[in-house]
Parts: structure tokens; C-alpha cells; sequence
């Protein structure tokens, strides 16, 4: 029909940049996911889902948290996880894109800044497109340029608070914000400081807490950890001062308006972060794979993200699909999701694949490339 050929023109004109997605099953050894720890499958996480329904917790929330779908699993997975990541308080929502989205609409208001990476997630620039805030991008990782920004945006007259917006660990390349600069420069400017901890939770700090653990707990920081990654669950917890998740429930529209994520699932990321926190030896085990890919040949980040840059579109998804033929599920990842002429293959390390398969990959793609 006519009215469609918008829509398929688009889709032919990604097609020849190399750039149509499309949904494949899921094959071969794991270079894929974001399940870091393995949790995702694991008999642990079954169980608890299994003696959450035998005392009664229901698959669905039925409602909004402020109608009736407000459940006590919800707020005993937010009392834990506020213990068990140093902070205030805690909100639980349905994902980490909701609640960035969320956090970013809602928290800034009209007249401040959020400054952020220019890598940051695409949830965040959703919620920045929603919100009132100005917004300005600076160099990724680059302390000085956020600091340099703040001092010219105060002297062209900003008046607002500042939101420093950054991930501890960045999803595509795998690399580590500066963290304890950007902590100081948020002191020094009374600016407030998001920290998108998605990829670090579970995996790196003391009992997994992540990269931001150092400063959870102070009234100028707020820290996002997904459940759906090395939690191996669903959903996401906005963590920092009670005040703030106390506005996001009086004012986040994306809280207030979506039925409350199913309790079941709080009752899983329960028993993921008590799995975390108590069993070190599954951060040892990636730690340890971390080091053995390095070793064998795949770029070092120090991080369990590995990308392979290819570069042009076409090529790194005919590359992506020769690895998956030989049975290394690894993915390529084109733009808008990475920088034109950086397309890529993004290596995930977890402990769905050991050290044999890290070596097959690595070999193959010496091949390959």
C-alpha cells in the first residue's frame, strides 16, 4: 500500500548503507550478551523465582506503584539495594532505559545544564529531549573539557545547577570515565553527578557495588544499576538521596504513569545481589578471562567490552556474520549506536564461554581480518 512506502524506502536506504537491523535467534558460544556473570540461566536464579511463586508473589504488578501495584517485594528490594550500594535510597523500574529517560526529563530543571559525555547512552538523550534543562556535550572522558564547559557556560550567563552526566563504563568501548576527577569537579561546582553504572554493576568494585562505589552516599550524586546485565535480570534501580527518588515518584512521568515492574522479577534481583555479593569467586572467574583474552591476542581494555573497529558498515557485518557462522555468537554494531566510520564488533566476555572458546574467537579473527 502507499501508505507504507515512506516506511519501506527508509528501510532500503539502511539496507544499502549496510545499516537494517533485523532480530536472529540467539547460536553459538556467548560474545553477545550482557551477561556478564552467567546469572542469566543460572539454577540459582530459578530457584528463587520458583520459592518467590510458592509464597505467593505474582507474576504482575496489576497497576501503577502508586495505585496497587506498589508490592512489598518492590520496597524490600529497594530497602536492600539502598544497603548494598551505600546509598540513601533506592527506585525500581522496569529498565535502565525507562529510568534514565526518567531521571533525565525529570531531576534538571528549567534554567540548568546537563553537561554530558559525548557517548553517552541513548536513554539519557531521550530523557534530555524530554526535559526542560539545556544541554551541552563534552570530549569523552575528558575532565578539563567538562570543566572547561561549566566555566564558559557561567560566564555566558548560566545561572542553573549543573548535571555532570557520564557512564562509568562505556557500553561500546569498554573504557572507564575519570571518575574521581569528575567527582571533584562536582564538589568544586556544586554541580550534580549521574553516573550510568550499567556495565560495572556486579562486575567491579567492593561485593560488585561498581565503579561508583567510592561515592555513593554523598547528597550530589546518583548512580543508575541495571538488573538486566551481570544481574542477569530485569529492570533497574536509580540509586542517591531519598530526596531525590522521593521527586521521581511525585514527578517522574515515567514512573508514575507505567505499571510497576512484575514483583517476581524484584524478587530475582533480590537473590542476584545476594549471589554478587557473596560468591566473589564469579568476578574472579571474569577477571581472570578479562586477562586470558588480552593474552591471546583480542585488544585490552581492561574491561570485559572488547570492540574490534572495522570501520565501513558493510564489512563489519559481513565479518559479524562469518564469526557467527563458525560459531561465535559476537555482533556488529553500526551507527547511530557508534560514531560514523567506527562500526564495529563488540566482544561481551562472561561466563557463558571459557578460555577455549576466547582463543578459537581471537584465532578466527586473525584470520578474518
Amino acid at each position: 500500500m502507499a501508505i507504507l512506502d515512506q516506511h519501506r524506502a527508509d528501510l532500503a536506504a539502511l539496507a544499502r548503507r549496510g545499516r537494517r537491523r533485523s532480530l536472529i535467534p540467539r547460536a553459538g558460544a556467548d560474545f553477545a550478551s550482557n551477561d556478564y556473570l552467567g546469572l542469566a540461566g543460572s539454577g540459582r536464579l530459578a530457584e528463587s523465582v520458583a520459592a518467590a511463586l510458592a509464597r505467593g508473589v505474582p507474576v504482575g504488578a496489576g497497576g501503577s506503584r502508586l495505585l496497587r501495584g506498589n508490592h512489598p517485594e518492590h520496597e524490600a528490594l529497594e530497602a536492600e539495594a539502598a544497603v548494598f550500594f551505600g546509598c540513601e535510597s533506592a527506585l525500581f523500574f522496569s529498565s535502565g532505559f525507562a529510568a534514565n529517560a526518567t531521571a533525565f526529563a525529570t531531576l534538571p530543571r528549567r534554567g540548568d545544564l546537563i553537561l554530558y559525555d559525548e557517548l553517552i547512552h541513548a536513554s539519557a538523550h531521550e530523557g534530555m529531549r524530554a526535559g526542560k534543562a539545556d544541554r551541552a556535550s563534552a570530549a569523552h572522558n575528558d575532565a578539563d573539557a567538562f570543566a572547561d564547559a561549566i566555566g564558559s557556560w557561567r560566564a555566558g550567563g548560566g545561572k542553573g545547577r549543573v548535571w555532570i552526566a557520564v557512564e562509568s563504563l562505556y557500553s561500546m568501548d569498554g573504557d572507564r570515565a575519570p571518575l574521581d576527577a569528575l567527582a571533584a569537579l562536582a564538589d568544586e561546582t556544586d554541580a550534580f553527578l549521574l553516573i550510568d553504572e550499567a556495565h560495572a554493576t556486579g562486575v567491579f568494585g567492593p561485593d560488585g557495588r561498581g565503579l561508583a562505589a567510592p561515592w555513593q552516599g554523598r547528597d550530589n550524586v546518583i548512580t543508575l544499576s541495571t538488573c538486566g546485565k551481570a544481574l542477569g535480570c530485569e529492570g533497574a534501580l536509580l540509586c542517591g538521596p531519598a530526596a531525590i527518588t522521593d521527586y521521581l515518584v511525585n514527578r517522574g512521568r515515567g514512573f508514575i504513569f507505567s505499571t510497576a515492574p512484575s514483583p517476581l522479577m524484584a524478587a530475582a534481583v533480590r537473590a542476584a545481589i545476594g549471589i554478587v555479593r557473596h560468591e566473589p569467586e564469579r568476578r574472579a572467574a571474569l577477571a581472570a578471562l578479562i586477562d586470558h583474552a588480552a593474552a591471546a591476542g583480542l585488544p585490552a581494555t581492561g574491561s570485559q567490552i572488547i570492540p574490534v573497529i572495522i570501520g565501513d558498515d558493510k564489512r563489519t557485518m559481513e565479518i559479524a556474520g562469518a564469526v557467527q557462522a563458525a560459531g561465535f555468537d559476537v555482533r556488529g554494531i553500526r551507527p547511530p549506536t557508534v560514531p560514523i566510520g567506527t562500526s564495529r564488533l563488540r566482544i561481551s566476555l562472561t561466563l557463558n564461554a571459557g578460555a577455549d572458546a576466547v582463543t578459537g574467537l581471537s584465532a578466527l579473527l586473525r584470520d578474518l581480518l
